[in-house]
């Protein structure tokens, strides 16, 4: 009796610690998997030799999913906005064997058994169309905002010549222009303005000069402000001056940029990805649409030539509150309508099927502020 009930537990013992053996094991691989990396010889000795190739591509996303990116389609579709960017980016690098791609999603604040934090940032990185990489980190909460996403774009960065065509993508809400709390919906307290992403890009590129492209995927991202803030960074910015949801950017044209991109003519390629946006857009979308190409060093005659008048308007409605003002085509305010307002702009642009300007024939690319009355 005695022998027959220490078998049975003995067998129930080694059941449970073979049950709790596995579970230890998926808990290990988990945490190996997702806190920490393959250093980047090993990797190239893990993957193959091809890794070790220079890249002709590298793109760096920065995707906000920490807010209200639900959004339904006008058949009813429930959608993630966040979720369909980060996707985007995903399948654009593993469509680009040339390319070595940095995605970061910035996720809202979780908790595991209600008290412990989780990592609220997850890391990928692609080079030659394979994951060498995929951890998650903690997002900076200090005034730097940007510094975790660009330690780790260091620490992976392949930096060999030749240089290679560098775009930068932020998807996200709308940038505000001075100081404003609640960006992040986790943490209400925490403010994000148009400079931040500027001191970002700067830490980016402290190895080159600046990005061949920017693809700012906001609403109102089209501003004197913003785009003066953003331009020591970079040559082209594809923008919307509308209010247009995070997702509007089709990245299907940036697959494959070995076929779609020719002899590295960035700005045709930027003016063509910025028609095809506009065309499929106007497909599914009843409110208006505008979206515009800047060359930066052509429309800096004119960003010069409104920095005074912007800036004493950010400075008065910084005193008003912000249901008190709204945005509006800077070409319908004579303060801004000045000489080489259209230079080095391509701008598409549809008025809205509905609504007081629904008759408004074009607009100018530029997007400014002011008072309801």
């Amino acid at each position: 009796m005695i022998s027959s009930y220490n078998r049975s537990f003995t067998s129930a013992a080694h059941k449970y610690t073979k049950f709790f053996g596995c579970v230890g094991c998926v808990v290990l691989a988990f945490f190996l998997f997702s806190c920490s990396s393959i250093p980047l010889t090993q990797r190239k000795t893990l993957l193959g030799e091809e890794t070790a190739l220079p890249t002709r591509y590298s793109m760096i996303f920065i995707i906000h999913g920490d807010g209200d990116y639900l959004y339904h389609d006008p058949r009813g579709k429930t959608h993630r906005a966040d979720e369909e960017a980060l996707a985007g980016a995903i399948n654009v690098a593993l469509q680009n064997p040339q390319a070595e791609v940095f995605i970061f999603h910035q996720k809202p604040r979780r908790h595991t058994f209600l008290f412990f934090p989780l990592r609220d940032g997850k890391f990928y990185y692609y080079r030659h169309g394979q994951m060498l990489a995929q951890e998650f980190y903690w997002r900076d909460q200090g005034s730097s905002r940007f510094d975790p996403e660009v330690e780790l774009y260091h620490r992976f960065c392949a930096g060999e010549p030749p240089r290679p065509v560098r775009i930068f993508f932020y998807f996200g809400h709308k940038i505000p222009e001075f100081a404003s709390a609640g960006y992040d919906a986790s943490y209400s307290h925490q403010t994000f303005i148009v400079h931040e992403l500027a001191d970002g890009l700067k830490r980016f590129t402290r190895d080159f000069t600046k990005f061949d492209l920017i693809v700012l995927s906001t609403c109102f991202g089209g501003t004197p402000h913003t785009i003066a803030a953003l331009a020591p960074y970079t040559q082209t910015i594809i923008a919307s001056p509308g209010n247009l949801h995070l997702s509007y950017f089709d990245l299907h044209p940036f697959e494959r940029l070995d076929v779609g991109l020719q002899d590295g003519e960035i700005a045709a390629f930027a003016k063509n990805f910025a028609r095809q946006a506009f065309d499929q857009l106007t497909k599914d979308i009843q409110t208006a649409i505008t979206v515009a190409v800047y060359d930066v060093e052509r429309v800096q005659g004119y960003l010069n030539s409104v920095d005074g008048i912007y800036n004493h308007a950010l400075t008065t409605l910084k005193r008003q509150t912000p249901g008190f003002f709204e945005h509006r085509d800077c070409a319908e305010d004579s303060a801004y309508v000045l000489p080489g307002m259209s230079e080095g702009l391509d701008v598409f642009y549809r008025s809205p099927r509905f609504g007081r300007t629904k008759n408004k024939q074009n607009h100018s690319g530029w997007e400014c502020y002011r008072p309801l009355k």
